[in-house]
């Protein structure tokens, strides 16, 4: 068996497997061992650009850096960005290649899942050890053909599997086991053991099912992991529908889009100590907001189709109105505009769409993608700002001409005549320390204390890295990999 790569899958979405993968990674990483993280397969509209210039799942991101490596398209070779129910944009080594519906994906997987294995081959050749990230679940037998993202790929490599399981919704010991028994025999002898995730209480009140469980199975429960409350990491796609520091001095309400992609921008906000942050669904009234913001979109025209039936678009005219502040973000800029072109059909049928018409900018889709991280300064306050940019979009028009960032080699967005309303192409624009404060300024906080989320980013890796090393079996999930071996230099 391989033993230079330990995979990790889950019994269901959202048990814990990027959490985990995260921790491991800082651990072996804190060890000097060069290790690297993978995820075969991705379905997230959260992404992030890499240092060559493609782009990856958000998740593989927060691993790089707890590895202390930049970001790589090799660490999450297939992409899936849903664009409908039905369909995705399909991403392959960090590039666009076409939007697919289920059937076709399903035929394409084995060319996808050469993709995958060269990514595999080539992180190999570089580093120690590999963690891998499963996806969803390996006992959604409906998907067990051509699978690529779960068993699929640990067989195909020939590596150990740790299985987890999210105590915190119930049924962990029926999740386990229902999961084992619907894999195939070489499949169950994959797993190595099991880990309980998000566990609250008494853990000696846990243990007799533990040691039911082992005898049962014949197979180890490596760890416990504890409920962290108030962990931070970025997440893979799920939307933190909960308000944050309600009461705050700021009120910052986001439209919960029903295609919003890299909603961690808002992270920053989400967790500022003097900021009431919420994402508002339909119906939900946003008077007394002091900041509204349009995030980005993967389908922008239809979002902004979702917007007009419910509403927004005359409660944001009352928004302003009232003199509250507007910010648009990637999809976001382009739905304050006059209007947006889809003569492609990249992202639903072909057509043009009315804007919301409150900056003089109109935007064309184009096939090529334009991936990008940058640097420059904000209009506002000139404070520096580092974000990246993913989008089709190309923007042309007036409002452009006063621009929200100067970057190096062009401006980007735009401010508003009265500047009430402002847009960017960049996300991350929140998580540059100096840039968040302009921006809440900007928006109307008078006094912004210090606030350093990229600090708090990295803290939160530490201290889950912490609780694995506390609360899982190192010594066996060690014999699984092996020792460091001499660094080799890339």
């Amino acid at each position: 068996m391989t033993v230079r790569t330990l995979m990790v899958q889950g019994t269901t979405s959202d048990a814990g497997k990027s959490t985990l993968v995260t921790g491991l990674c800082r651990v072996l990483a804190r060890r000097g061992v060069r290790v690297a993280p993978f995820k075969p397969q991705n379905m997230a509209l959260n992404s992030a650009v890499t240092v060559d210039g493609g782009e990856i799942g958000r998740a593989q991101a927060v691993q790089a850096q707890a590895c202390g490596l930049e970001p790589h398209t090799d660490m999450n070779p297939v992409l899936l960005k849903p664009n409908t129910d039905v369909g995705a944009q399909v991403i392959i080594h960090g590039r666009a290649l076409s939007s697919m519906d289920a059937r076709a994906y399903h035929a394409y997987k084995p060319a996808a899942m050469q993709a995958v294995l060269e990514s595999y081959q080539r992180l190999r050749a570089h580093y120690d050890v590999i963690i891998v990230e499963g996806a969803g679940s390996p006992a959604e037998i409906n998907l067990r053909d051509k699978d690529i993202a779960n068993m699929g790929f640990a067989e195909a490599v020939d590596c150990p599997v740790l299985l987890i399981a999210d105590i915190d919704r119930g049924g962990v010991f029926a999740h386990l086991v229902g999961t084992l028994a619907l894999l195939s025999e070489s499949e169950q002898a994959r797993i190595a053991g099991f880990v309980i995730n998000r566990f609250r209480g008494d853990v000696g009140l846990l243990m007799p099912g533990v040691d039911w469980l082992e005898a049962r199975i014949g197979k180890p429960v490596l760890g416990i992991l504890p409920y962290l409350l108030g962990l931070h990491l970025e997440a893979e796609d799920a939307l933190a529908r909960a308000p944050t520091g309600t009461g705050n001095a700021l009120r910052v309400w986001v439209p919960a889009l029903p295609h919003i992609s890299n909603h961690t921008d808002f992270d920053p906000l989400r967790l500022h100590p003097q900021v009431d942050f919420r994402y508002v669904g339909p119906g939900e009234d946003i008077t007394g907001a002091d900041l509204v913001i349009l995030p980005g979109s993967k389908s922008v025209r239809a979002d902004l189709a979702w917007l007009r039936a419910n509403g927004w678009e005359q409660a944001l005219q009352r928004h302003l109105r009232y003199g509250g502040k507007l910010l648009g973000v990637c999809g976001g800029l382009q739905m304050l505009g006059q209007a947006i072109h889809d003569p492609l059909g990249l992202e639903g049928e072909p057509g043009t769409s009315a804007g919301l018409r409150w900056l003089d900018l109109t935007t064309t889709l184009d096939a090529e993608k334009q991936l990008r991280r940058v640097r420059g300064v904000l209009a506002l306050d000139q404070a520096p700002v580092t974000g990246y940019e993913i989008h089709h979009g190309v923007t042309h028009g007036p409002a452009l001409k006063r621009p929200l960032v100067n970057l190096p080699e062009r401006p980007d967005g735009a401010i508003s005549d009265d500047g009430q309303i402002i847009g960017s192409y960049l996300h991350g624009l929140f998580d540059t320390p100096d840039a968040c404060a302009a921006l809440l300024r900007w928006a109307g906080l008078t006094e912004v204390l210090p606030f350093n989320y990229p600090a708090l980013r990295e803290q939160g890796i530490e201290r889950l890295a912490d609780a694995v090393e506390q609360h899982l079996d190192m010594r066996r999930i060690d014999a699984l990999l092996p020792p460091a071996r001499e660094k080799i230099r890339v």
